[in-house]
Parts: C-alpha cells; sequence; structure tokens
C-alpha cells in the first residue's frame, strides 16, 4: 500500500503546475494559482460578442411574436364585442346606444381591454342609422366596433380599420 503522501488527488498535478512563483510584493513571495484570478479581457469581450449576437437574432423574433399574439387577441376581442352588439339587437329589438350596454345587461362582463393602446375606452364605436334587422323598433345606435389604434398591421391595413 501506497503511503499517504504518495496518494494524489486528480488536481494535484494540474495544482503543482500553477503554483509558480510570480514576483515578490513588499518583499514578500506570492505563488499564482489561476483560481485567485478572474477572466481576462479577451475573454469577456468574446463571452459578450456571443450574448450580443444570440440576443440580436433572438429579439426580433420575440418582437414579431408579441405582435402576433396581440393581434390574434383583438380579433377575438372584436369577435366577441360584435357578437354581443348583434345579441342585444336581436334580443332588445334595438341597437345598444354605447358599449357600456353590452355591459350593464349582461352581454359582457366588461369591456376588454385594447391590446395595442392597453385601455378599455378607446374603442371606436360605429353609430348606424339605419335598421339591422326587421325586428327592431328603434333607429341608430352601435352597429360596429373598431379598435382605436392607428397602428399599422403585419397585414398592412391599420387596427382601427378592422
Amino acid at each position: 500500500m501506497k503511503p499517504f503522501s504518495v496518494l494524489r488527488s486528480p488536481f494535484s498535478v494540474r495544482s503543482r503546475r500553477r503554483a509558480a512563483v510570480l514576483s515578490t510584493v513588499n518583499g514578500e513571495r506570492r505563488t499564482d494559482n489561476a483560481w485567485d484570478h478572474g477572466f481576462t479581457l479577451l475573454e469577456l469581450m468574446i463571452v459578450m460578442m456571443i450574448i450580443a449576437i444570440l440576443a440580436s437574432i433572438a429579439v426580433p423574433s420575440f418582437i414579431a411574436n408579441v405582435k402576433h399574439a396581440r393581434e390574434a387577441v383583438l380579433k377575438e376581442d372584436l369577435h366577441t364585442m360584435r357578437s354581443a352588439i348583434d345579441s342585444y339587437t336581436y334580443d332588445k329589438q334595438k341597437a345598444p346606444q354605447s358599449l357600456d350596454d353590452l355591459v350593464t345587461s349582461g352581454y359582457l362582463k366588461e369591456l376588454p381591454k385594447d391590446p395595442f393602446t392597453q385601455r378599455n375606452d378607446t374603442w371606436i364605436a360605429d353609430q348606424g342609422t339605419d335598421y339591422t334587422s326587421i325586428d327592431e323598433t328603434q333607429s341608430g345606435g352601435i352597429t360596429d366596433v373598431h379598435s382605436g389604434s392607428q397602428q399599422v398591421s403585419t397585414e398592412g391595413t391599420t387596427y382601427n380599420s378592422w
């Protein structure tokens, strides 16, 4: 059996190589241990460049995906509000006078937030003066709703034209 001093860990050879005498500081000798030093400026710059390249690839894709998701939410909100307007008009035999009528009558729990303006009071309601169905007893009221956003969609149209 080998004596204890002869047994070496896998790091012992590496440790002996690193223990080179560097210089004297204030008359004391110090040894270099690679674990005591940080990264070199070159290594940090390479890592930062790799991160910047990955970010420049990922960020535009992320922004495009967020925009597509907001457009999907807007389409669904418009569909829901238009269905509520139609149901209200059919049930009450008159069109709602404001979007709040849909909420107070129970056709919507609340007005949804416009995903692009982040507000629920920017919806543009189209007021019609015509009867939209044969059963209507009163003309006028809301016939359609649009987003209040002036931004251009991925389809090339503004959101307030949807």
